[in-house]
């Protein structure tokens, strides 16, 4: 049985799932249900994980936490998994491109199948496909929509310090 708790945040609201091993998803407010196909879920406003992970959320939207640490239980092909882990290698602040993600996990050629992997991301945030982008910088899709993303980006840059802000500078230029 999978347990949920909504949260209010910045971006809007976020529902939080969890099941026996672990943070299964972080979904968007108007999140197609067919992007993360999950079983029902029953809401627990107290559940530990759940708690948790709106503690640490919380944080990350404050700008005093750069890693979460929650025990996240994917559920994915293996090729979605390994894009799904590397998103975690992205540093906070920091963005690669499709192209980079795809020559990571030793598919150089896989650009497209990464992007479809990246938009099938169940742990947005806390996996942060939000990280990635397009040649040269562009912003390209996002469950959240670009507006979320461009957030995301801009709320790292600021508490990013100086390092961080070159790096997206960059990205972006």
């Amino acid at each position: 049985m999978l347990l949920h708790k909504v949260m209010a945040s910045p971006v809007g609201r976020l529902k939080l799932v969890a099941g026996d091993g672990g943070l299964k998803a972080v979904l968007w407010e108007h999140d197609d249900p067919r992007r993360v196909p999950l079983e029902a879920s029953r809401a627990s406003a107290s559940h530990p994980l759940l708690v948790e992970t709106e503690a640490q959320l919380g944080q990350y939207f404050a700008g005093e936490r750069r890693h979460f640490q929650l025990p996240l239980d994917f559920a994915g092909t293996p090729f979605q998994q390994a894009v799904w882990r590397a998103l975690l290698d992205i540093g906070y602040g920091a963005t690669r491109s499709y192209e980079e993600l795809a020559r990571r996990i030793g598919k150089p050629t896989a650009c497209r199948a990464v992007g479809a992997a990246n938009g099938r991301n169940p742990l947005s945030i806390v996996v942060p496909c939000h990280r990635v982008l397009g040649k040269r910088g562009a912003l390209t899709g996002f469950a959240g929509g670009l507006e979320a993303k461009s957030y995301l980006l801009d709320l790292e840059r600021r508490w990013a310090g100086p390092s961080g802000l070159r790096i997206l500078r960059e990205c972006r230029s």
